[in-house]
């Protein structure tokens, strides 16, 4: 007996050991906002053996995020310099310096120019020859998808964090394994925990056929940060795809669980297209070390000038100086005039979005938030209306979906500007995930999505004060406790 108590006090005591060390880590070496901070001194003091592993999984790392800022140097020296001064036509580099030395003048609205020149700062920058088809339901999504891969006769470059191993991922597996037979360069990148389940030998009939695959980050199973969250499917430099479909059956609205799936996707044609393609030819050449992509002309090809829509293809993660994706939101939201519509699966903010948000329905303005009435992840749901209560109160206007599953990640302010692509509306996409968005800047575009955002209402039931006033005890409990930690979600 002596033993045994001997021993689960030696276990306790290097668990505490442990977990005082770690709490030094968290506090004097790893640069986190205080409430996050606060979070995980909590959990790793007060639940010691679980607040151990939930560090394990969760918590960040210091060596990773050295190495991240290590690939940042290195895109900004090699992948920077060949975009904008080997690729570019002379006459195309003059229009960004004009750009620049216009301090980014697009329209008479000041706070327009002011969020391009934002993104130009963090080397994102202005294409304004663009066509853009907007693609609302996984059916239409795949269907365009497939055509164009038929259609590929150079290269064919998908990235995705999901890639099922079911009737969706299988169909487009094989499509791709024809184009390589063909001789067509085709490679698949995926996310290495995004994707722990697919079957190991799925990709087997592609890689015969002559074409590649690469998983990001795939060694460090344990850890769930740092994930490659990014969509983006780019066909010979000509037609490029961003937005919030993965790969999979529920995509396509035919899982139970789910029901209807409704997402956001764009398709584009024109200059916008060289960043979608740096974007993935830096995630390819990091992750597989043995097969990169060299630089030339076949990846950037020359293409037919027309007017078109005024794009940024915007990248933000562990890799970039600045979290560019969320203050180009923190920016849209703090300059509306009007109104402002954002469509998201997850809400949970940091503190700047947050009171930009409850400033600007306090100030008047039409503020709508649209989020899942089904959610695929309760506890980020409990989060999530622990911050939509307090909007609440300041005058916002919240919705939950109920036809379905709503995944799209759609910010639009004023009729004049939009964001879309793989970034939700929380802390994880801000500061821990690799994310990439299309923030365009017209009028018409920006109408056929706030359009589809008052459509989508229908499908909604309204969250009144009422309502959330009259909410259970224990959701009353499952909030504050997922609000406690949400900093670590």
């Amino acid at each position: 007996m002596d033993g045994v108590f001997l021993g689960i006090t030696l276990f306790a005591l290097i668990v505490l050991i442990i977990n005082v060390i770690l709490s030094g880590l968290v506090v004097f070496f790893e640069r986190r906002n205080p409430a996050s901070t606060w979070a995980w001194l909590l959990v790793l003091l007060f639940i010691p053996i679980l607040g151990f592993i939930a560090y394990m999984i969760f918590g960040r790392n210091s060596k990773r995020e050295k190495m991240f800022r290590e690939k940042e140097k290195y895109d900004q020296e090699v992948y920077y310099k060949y975009l904008f001064h080997d690729v570019h036509s002379a006459e195309k580099v003059q229009q960004q310096k004009k750009f620049i030395e216009n301090k980014g003048k697009l329209v008479e609205a000041d706070y327009v120019t002011d969020l391009a020149h934002l993104h130009l700062n963090s080397g994102n920058w202005m294409t304004f020859n663009n066509q853009v088809e907007y693609l609302n339901n996984g059916k239409e999504k795949f269907e365009s998808l497939v055509q164009d891969i038929r259609n590929a006769k150079k290269f064919i470059h998908l990235e995705y964090y999901i890639w099922r191993g079911d009737r969706l991922g299988t169909r487009l597996t094989e499509e791709l394994a024809k184009k390589a037979a063909e001789g067509v360069e085709v490679r698949v990148l995926y996310d290495g925990i995004g994707n722990s389940r697919l079957p190991k030998h799925f990709f087997d009939k592609l890689h015969a056929a002559g074409g590649y695959t690469a998983a990001f980050l795939p060694r460090f199973v344990v850890r769930l940060n740092y994930r490659n969250h990014r969509k983006l499917a780019i066909i010979d430099g000509e037609i490029g795809y961003i937005g919030g479909f993965n790969v999979g059956d529920e995509y396509l609205g035919i899982v139970k669980r789910y029901g209807p799936w409704r997402d956001t996707h764009l398709r584009f044609q024109g200059d916008a297209i060289d960043q979608m393609q740096m974007r993935f030819i830096k995630d390819w050449n990091f992750t597989a070390k043995n097969g990169i992509i060299q630089l030339n002309e076949k990846y950037f090809p020359k293409r037919l000038q027309f007017d078109g829509i005024r794009t940024q293809i915007v990248s933000s993660g562990p890799d970039t100086q600045w979290k560019n994706i969320r203050n180009g939101y923190f920016k849209m939201i703090n300059e509306a005039e009007s109104h402002i519509y954002l469509t998201t699966p997850y809400f949970v903010p940091d503190d700047g979005i947050f009171e930009a948000l409850r400033v600007a329905a306090l100030s008047g303005l039409d503020v709508r938030i649209i989020i899942p009435g089904n959610p695929d992840h309760f506890f980020v749901y409990w989060a999530s209306m622990s911050y939509l209560g307090e909007l609440l109160e300041a005058g916002v206007k919240v919705y939950q979906y109920e036809k379905g599953f709503i995944h799209a990640k759609v910010l639009t302010i004023d009729g004049t500007v939009a964001s879309v692509g793989s970034a939700n509306m929380d802390i994880r996409s801000f500061d821990l995930n690799f994310e990439v968005n299309a923030f365009m800047y017209d009028e018409e575009m920006t109408k056929i999505l706030e359009d589809d955002f008052r459509n989508d209402l229908h499908s909604c039931v309204e969250i009144t004060k009422e309502w959330y006033h009259r909410r259970r005890w224990w959701f009353r409990v499952h909030e504050s406790i997922a609000r406690l930690i949400s900093p670590m979600l």
